[in-house]
C-alpha cells in the first residue's frame, strides 16, 4: 500500500464496512428530513438505501483496481478523477432507477438526477477531504514518532567507553590482535547506536551486538564474568527495537558483576509463550554493605519509552528481586522481521492506516 496516497485502501473489510455504515446513517437522516408524517417513511428509506448502497459499492469496485494509478497523480488530479468516477456511477444508476420506477413513456426526470449528482459530488468531496486531513495527521504522527525514537535511541551510549579504551591501550603492546578485535567490537557498538533509521531489527542481530559488548567486558573482567545463554529455537527473527537487550546486559554487568570481588553469572534467556516473546536478563545483586553504583535507571526508562511508542501496552518491561538475583523481564509481541529488518507482518503504522 502506498503510504503517500491520501485515500485509504477501500478494498479492506474495515474501510468498506465503515463507508457502508456511514452512508446508511446519512440515508436515515435524509429519510427523516423528507418524511411529512411520523418519524420516517420506510418505503422511501428502503429505496434511498438501495440506491446509496449500490452506488457506494459500485464506486468502490471501480476505485479499488485504479488505486495504484490514482496514487501516481497529484492530490487535485486524483480528487477530480474519483469525483468523475462517482458521478458517472451515480448518473448511470439514476437513469436505470428512473426507468424502473417510471416505466412509462417520457423523458427522465433530469432535475431529480441532477440533485442526486450534486448531492453525490458534495458528499464525495467531504469524504475525500476527511481522508486527506486524516492522512496529513498520520504523516505528522509518524514523523513525530520517528523523531522521538531517534532521540531516545541516540541517548543510549555505552558508558563503559573509557574503561574499554584503557583496556585496549593496555593490550596494544602485549596482544595487538585482541586490541584490534576490541576496537572493531567497540566501533560496531557505536555504529549501532548511531543507526537511528531502523525501528525494529531481528533478535539475532541484537544478540550479536550483545556478544560484541561482552567480548570487550571479558577483556577487563576476565574470569569474574560468567555467561549463561538460553535462547529458544525459532526466535532469530523476532522483532526487537535496536539497542534494547544490550543496555540490559550492560546494566547487569555494571550493577551486578563489577561491584563483586568474585564476579558472578549473567544469564540471558529468550522464550516464546503464546502471542508474546519474553526476554530475561539476570544478574547477582551487589554484596551486602556495598555502595554499588547508584542505580542509574536512564537505560531502563529509555527502553520503556521506546517499546511503548512502538508496541503500546502489549510490550512490558519490569524488574524484580528474588533472593540474591535481580531479574529484568521484557515482554514483546511475537512478530517476525527478516535479516535486514523489513517487517513481514502488519506494522503499527499500517494498523493505524486501516482506521478511516
Amino acid at each position: 500500500m502506498d503510504s503517500r496516497f491520501f485515500v485509504p485502501d477501500l478494498c479492506r473489510v474495515r474501510a468498506l464496512f465503515m463507508l457502508l455504515v456511514t452512508s446508511e446513517l446519512m440515508v436515515l437522516a435524509l429519510a427523516m428530513v423528507q418524511t411529512q408524517h411520523g418519524w420516517i417513511d420506510w418505503g422511501y428509506f428502503g429505496l434511498l438505501s438501495l440506491f446509496v448502497q449500490w452506488t457506494v459499492l459500485t464506486s468502490i469496485a471501480m476505485i479499488c483496481p485504479l488505486r495504484p494509478r490514482l496514487a501516481q497523480l497529484s492530490v487535485a488530479s486524483a480528487t477530480l478523477a474519483i469525483v468523475v468516477l462517482v458521478l458517472a456511477d451515480v448518473f448511470a444508476f439514476s437513469l436505470f432507477a428512473d426507468r424502473v420506477l417510471n416505466p412509462g413513456p417520457g423523458a427522465p426526470q433530469w432535475h431529480n438526477i441532477a440533485k442526486k449528482m450534486l448531492l453525490a459530488m458534495l458528499i464525495t468531496l467531504m469524504v475525500l477531504r476527511y481522508f486527506y486531513l486524516q492522512h496529513q495527521w498520520q504523516q505528522q504522527q509518524e514523523a513525530e514518532l520517528q523523531a522521538r525514537l531517534s532521540s531516545l535511541q541516540s541517548r543510549i551510549q555505552p558508558h563503559f567507553l573509557f574503561n574499554s579504551m584503557n583496556t585496549i591501550a593496555s593490550l596494544i603492546a602485549s596482544d595487538p590482535q585482541r586490541a584490534e578485535d576490541a576496537v572493531l567490537d567497540l566501533s560496531e557498538l557505536f555504529r549501532a547506536s548511531l543507526r537511528t533509521s531502523e525501528q525494529l531489527i531481528p533478535l539475532q542481530r541484537e544478540l550479536e551486538l550483545c556478544q560484541r559488548y561482552l567480548d570487550i567486558e571479558a577483556l577487563r573482567l576476565g574470569d569474574r564474568l560468567q555467561l549463561q545463554w538460553h535462547i529458544a529455537d525459532g526466535l532469530q527473527n523476532q522483532a526487537i527495537p535496536p539497542l534494547t537487550l544490550q543496555p540490559l546486559v550492560e546494566n547487569a554487568i555494571y550493577h551486578g558483576i563489577q561491584p563483586r570481588a568474585q564476579g558472578g553469572i549473567v544469564r540471558v534467556e529468550a522464550q516464546a509463550s503464546g502471542d508474546f516473546v519474553y526476554l530475561l536478563v539476570q544478574n547477582p545483586k551487589p554484596e551486602p554493605g556495598h555502595s554499588g553504583h547508584g542505580g542509574n535507571r536512564m537505560a531502563l526508562d529509555n527502553i520503556q519509552a521506546r517499546i511503548q511508542a512502538l508496541f503500546g501496552d502489549r510490550a512490558v518491561l519490569k524488574h524484580s528481586h528474588q533472593g540474591d538475583i535481580y531479574t529484568v523481564t521484557l515482554r514483546l509481541p511475537a512478530q517476525q522481521v527478516d535479516r535486514q529488518g523489513a517487517q513481514r507482518h502488519t506494522s503499527l503504522t499500517e494498523a493505524k492506516r486501516e482506521t478511516l
